[in-house]
């Protein structure tokens, strides 16, 4: 088991949930990226905190217990989220850095990253875009469903 600074949302896909771990700093938008996304139908594994285990080939997802359905929401404070906006242990299926805009290529080329033995798809994207969410719901479908 491996514990990451990281936020994990998960989509429902045709084979059940997979998940999206979003990657970044603190203060690099995980949370609220995480939030918009579960307004739009995603749910959360773990806020800022995920703990990473491989099983049978691949990875699986889920919140520490201290923090299990909670978010952090700057100006409002620590939520708990309902049980229809929570999933637990979920497969990873792409990788995601938060970086500033600056940093993203306009097209990258296709890049990989092994965690815990395990090649993941991995991308950069500027969680403070406008189109942050939409462009996390296509690299789920193009990644994850593929």
């Amino acid at each position: 088991m491996e514990r990451v600074h990281a936020t994990c949302v998960a989509f429902r896909a045709s084979r059940g949930w997979r998940a999206l771990l979003l990657r970044g700093p603190s203060g690099s938008g995980k949370s609220d990226l995480a939030l918009r996304l579960i307004d739009g139908g995603a749910r959360l594994v773990s806020d800022d905190q995920t703990e990473i285990r491989r099983a049978r080939g691949r990875l699986l997802a889920t919140a520490p217990r201290t923090i299990d359905g909670l978010i952090e929401v700057r100006g409002v404070g620590i939520v708990r989220l309902t049980r229809d906006q929570l999933v637990t242990r979920v497969p990873l299926a792409v990788l995601v850095d938060l970086v500033p805009a600056r940093q993203i290529e306009r097209l990258p080329k296709p890049e990989h990253e092994s965690l815990l033995g395990v090649e993941l798809p991995r991308l950069a994207v500027n969680p403070f875009e406008p189109s942050a969410a939409a462009k996390m719901r296509l690299a789920f479908r193009q990644f994850a469903v593929a």
